[in-house]
């Protein structure tokens, strides 16, 4: 990187199984996905910058449209509106008139190549303008391979949201998630656009509850191979796998400590399902629960002081809270026949989950001081929802036509984007941490 203006079918985790038919799990290298994802932005933010983003220079020598794509990433996160572009052909190194651009309702501008350096890589370079001011707010280059295109695309967007937004962008993050082709369980990891898509793992039998590592080198989830739920983690590098939790009865569940040093698990070591923690170099687990309910779905806060969880312990299945060494549990929803999946925002502002209402599954969202909660949803079959690294967006599993798809949502609910394969189901997603 060189900075311009320098001289250089399947279960979900809120249900527990105790048992499946032994099949043989096959681990792939990465490659990419069959099918890749459709994106349909719907909806509109209170307040949105307009933005345009001219065509780059030289951009018609490769097959990624890098101003589409960062286009695209900007609508997407529900703080931005495109301003089609003057018929003029510049670059970052063009000093614009910026007053014709202004005249059009843009505020800010993008421009950019893309050449062809000597080792067969492309320069992707670009430059962003402050519209309103006339100011010059500084550019990158980002060397990339023809397969790096989308991910330099991605950090033209991420450069371009701080710069205008004052926060970090997420555009260059990756997801996971698990698919369903016939008989054919798949771990994937993507873009967060659910481009690029790339396979880890595949299974005749579930996969489910994919866990990225705080520093998102693994990926911990649970396999049904041997015959019960058993937790993996998956180095994404690799592809190496190494067993966490083969205990006695169920082993699911799983999220990882802020440190990455723990997990916490719901194991049914006892008989009934109960909250536990691994340490992720071996040993016996420590139980932290000690209820006669079932106990599951556990994740840390993001200072790791305290730890979310779903249990039937007053009557139906509801999110608690409790400290990190399984202290004062107090319930926290009050919503619906049932409320699972608790997936706090790494600012730890916000608690997403998933109530039952009218019959219904919907994403729903906590403002954790205040306690009020707020349904972000407009779909009816939602699960496992997961904050984007900036607590800006959520990602969730959903049913819309028929079948499984991923959406992601602003945290107010007014802008959604549908990410939807042309085969097969798509389920349990996770939003990856701030890594690359």
């Amino acid at each position: 990187m060189q900075d311009l203006n320098r001289p250089e079918w399947l279960p979900s985790r809120r249900h527990l199984l105790t048992h499946a038919a032994a099949l043989p799990l096959m681990a792939l290298p990465l490659k990419d996905a069959l099918a890749q994802f459709r994106v349909e932005v719907s909806g509109a933010g209170m307040t949105q910058i307009p933005i345009s983003t001219a065509a780059f220079r030289g951009n018609s020598q490769v097959d990624q449209d890098i101003a589409t794509i960062v286009r695209a990433d900007l609508e997407r996160s529900g703080q931005f509106r495109f301003v089609e572009p003057l018929p003029v052909q510049i670059d970052e190194n063009t000093r614009p008139d910026l007053a014709p651009w202004r005249e059009k309702g843009t505020d800010a501008l993008l421009t950019g190549s893309v050449t062809r350096l000597a080792d067969g890589r492309f320069d992707v370079r670009f430059r962003l303008w402050d519209a309103v001011r006339s100011q010059d707010m500084g550019g990158l280059s980002f060397p990339a391979s023809a397969r790096e295109l989308r991910f330099a695309a991605h950090k033209v967007a991420d450069y371009v949201y701080e710069k205008l937004t004052g926060e970090k962008g997420v555009f260059a993050t990756r997801i996971a998630y698990v698919t369903k082709v016939g008989q054919r369980h798949t771990l994937n990891v993507a873009d967060s656009d659910g481009e690029g898509a790339q396979s880890a793992f595949s299974s005749s039998m579930p996969l489910s509850s994919p866990n990225w590592s705080p520093n998102g080198a693994q990926l911990a989830y649970v396999s049904f191979e041997a015959r019960k739920a058993v937790i993996y983690s998956h180095d994404v590098a690799s592809g190496r796998r190494r067993l966490l939790a083969n205990f006695r009865g169920s082993n699911s569940a799983p999220s990882w400590s802020p440190d990455g040093r723990q997990l916490v698990a719901a194991l049914a070591v006892t008989g009934n399902t109960q909250i536990h923690v691994l340490d992720t170099n071996g040993g016996a687990p420590r139980r932290l629960t000690q209820s006669a309910s079932i106990d599951t779905e556990p994740v840390y806060s993001p200072d790791g002081r305290s730890i979310y969880f779903v249990s039937d312990r007053g009557g139906s299945p509801q999110i608690y809270r409790m400290g990190a060494q399984g202290d004062n549990p107090q319930r926290l929803t009050f919503v619906g026949s049932e409320s699972t999946s608790p997936a706090p925002s790494p600012d730890g502002r916000w608690l997403a989950f998933v109530s039952r209402v009218a019959g219904g599954d919907r994403v729903h969202v906590m403002e954790l001081a205040s306690g009020k909660v707020t349904v972000v949803s407009d779909t009816g079959s939602d699960e496992n929802p997961s904050f984007a690294p900036n607590s800006r967006l959520i990602l969730y599993a959903t049913r819309a036509g028929g079948r499984e798809a991923l959406m992601t949502s602003t945290v107010d609910g007014r802008v959604k984007t549908r990410l939807a394969t042309p085969q097969g189901d798509i389920r349990e997603p996770d939003w990856g941490p701030f890594v690359r």
